[in-house]
């Protein structure tokens, strides 16, 4: 068994097809094919079957899948931490975020962090909170930024970084947007633009209504945050979003207004794998991080 048959495995298990899985590898397909018939006759069981154009994993292939992403992810870190023990400045930090954080938050760490440590690579990965989970604890990053916080969970860890407040954002013409302050029940009636339910916001602004003391009338959905704001400019709705998701000006603004009763906010931590040593570099930069939010506290 090879490593490069299982990183053909793992590709083509990811794409369920040889043809891109070829593109991204940038291999011939039958070369592909002939490396993973080859896995299959050595460990002697099927791994995928041809469901039309694509293929699809067997039950004992999914099982593989699972034990051998982390073998790789492993593999992965023994290298980083061999090249970070030569050279700790020219690791390579992997980190997640949620789409509204890599407006302004992320870039703005990263490009701080950077001026210290200029040769310190990032892969960063964009996801939703249980995807972030999901990689932390697969390995396939070390460090995510993720909002709500997770408390107690059974295998992350981290610490909470801030809780930032969320604002109501109306249309510039609604007869509120001149507002100072609202209370949220005096949009009860009015069509919501919402994220979709995978997004971790959704819940923050269902909870508030329900505080309120009403149900929401979902109006649209969108799954990213300048997706909601342009809606909402655009007279589609109203909507809540955090503040780092309202510093960007653009042509479409909405009017933002402060919420008193409920207050709002979501709560922002960094995590990564519970009882599991970072890698150096990776710990250089999470010192930095919790360095740089308790500074601003």
């Amino acid at each position: 068994m090879e490593l490069r048959q299982l990183q053909y495995f793992v590709t083509v298990a990811k794409k369920q097809h040889v043809t891109q899985a070829a593109e991204e590898l940038h291999i011939a397909q039958s070369a592909i094919s002939r490396q993973i018939h080859q896995l299959e006759q050595e460990l002697g069981v099927q791994l995928f079957v041809q469901k039309g154009r694509n293929l699809q994993l067997t039950p004992v292939g999914r099982l593989f899948l699972s034990r051998m992403e982390e073998v790789l992810a492993s593999l992965e870190r023994a290298v980083s931490e061999i090249h970070e023990f030569l050279d700790p400045e020219a690791g390579e930090i992997r980190i997640g975020f949620p789409h509204s954080l890599g407006i302004h938050l992320l870039p703005t760490v990263v490009a701080s962090f950077r001026r210290d440590h200029p040769n310190v690579k990032f892969r960063l990965r964009q996801g939703t909170f249980n995807s972030l989970i999901r990689d932390v604890v697969k390995g396939e990053i070390d460090l995510a930024f993720i909002s709500p916080f997770p408390e107690n969970h059974e295998h992350v860890s981290g610490e909470l970084l801030l809780q930032e407040e969320m604002y109501a954002i109306l249309p510039e013409g609604h007869v509120l947007a001149g507002e100072d302050v609202i209370r949220l029940i005096q949009l009860k009636d009015e069509p919501f633009v919402m994220f979709s339910e995978e997004y971790s916001l959704r819940a923050i602004v269902l909870d508030a209504c329900a505080q309120a003391g009403f149900v929401p009338k979902i109006g649209f959905e969108g799954e990213e945050t300048d997706t909601i704001r342009g809606l909402v400019a655009a007279g589609m709705g109203v909507s809540l979003l955090p503040d780092m998701a309202l510093t960007e000006i653009s042509q479409l603004q909405p009017a933002k207004v402060r919420v008193i009763e409920p207050q709002v906010t979501r709560s922002i931590g960094l995590i990564h794998r519970k009882g599991e040593k970072l890698p150096l570099v990776a710990e250089v930069f999470q010192s930095f991080l919790l360095n740089f939010f308790h500074s601003k506290k």
